[in-house]
């Protein structure tokens, strides 16, 4: 039988750092929310990015944005840069796996474009490439991170954006991770569509 303690205590956890999340992240999480809408205004779109979990947190923001989320309502472009294996793989092996990301930023993006950058950690290191290459290619940057946000939060320039979970567990930052993804969308949807 498993030990419902250590169940309960998952989510009491969770709770928690949801409630700490809750108080120090919401003017981050509305700054975000405004550059990412200014990107779609401006006829750019939003590529994202992780590893692991987070790259299933960068799917999961790039079909809301794309079908919809809550609404019914045309699609907003958007692109999981984690989705595509053949050009995963052919980086991967023709170059380095630090470069996944990077190569496809300065390939898709333009400077009226956002990067999603999605690292629990903060010291991804083709994540932190990808946030080079969107300096590079003058694209605004929002990071969602956690711990002391890594070697990513150094490299983020005063437009950009930090979302740092306060914990230092990656569970809760992916659990985070995920309501500041429908917060972000929500945001979006009502700043664009009313």
């Amino acid at each position: 039988m498993p030990d419902l303690q250590r169940i309960l205590k998952h989510f009491e956890e969770s709770i928690e750092v949801k409630r700490e999340s809750m108080s120090t992240l919401g003017n981050a999480i509305a700054s975000a929310t405004e550059s990412m809408t200014a990107a779609l205004n401006g006829g750019g779109k939003i590529l994202s990015c992780g590893n692991g979990g987070s790259a299933g947190d960068a799917q999961h923001f790039s079909a809301e944005m794309l079908n919809r989320f809550e609404r019914e309502r045309p699609g907003l472009p958007a692109i999981a840069l984690t989705a595509d294996s053949s050009t995963l793989t052919a980086i991967a092996n023709d170059y380095a796996y630090e470069q996944i990301f990077s190569k496809q930023v300065l390939a898709l993006g333009n400077a009226n474009d956002c990067l999603l950058a999605i690292s629990t950690s903060g010291n991804s290191p083709n994540v932190l490439a990808a946030v080079h290459a969107a300096h590079e290619k003058e694209m605004r940057v929002v990071a969602l991170t956690g711990r002391d946000g890594g070697s990513t939060a150094q490299a983020l320039k005063d437009a950009d954006i930090e979302i740092r979970v306060p914990s230092m567990r990656t569970a809760r930052i992916q659990e985070v991770h995920l309501v500041v993804i429908h917060c972000l969308c929500d945001g979006i949807d009502q700043a664009i569509f009313g």
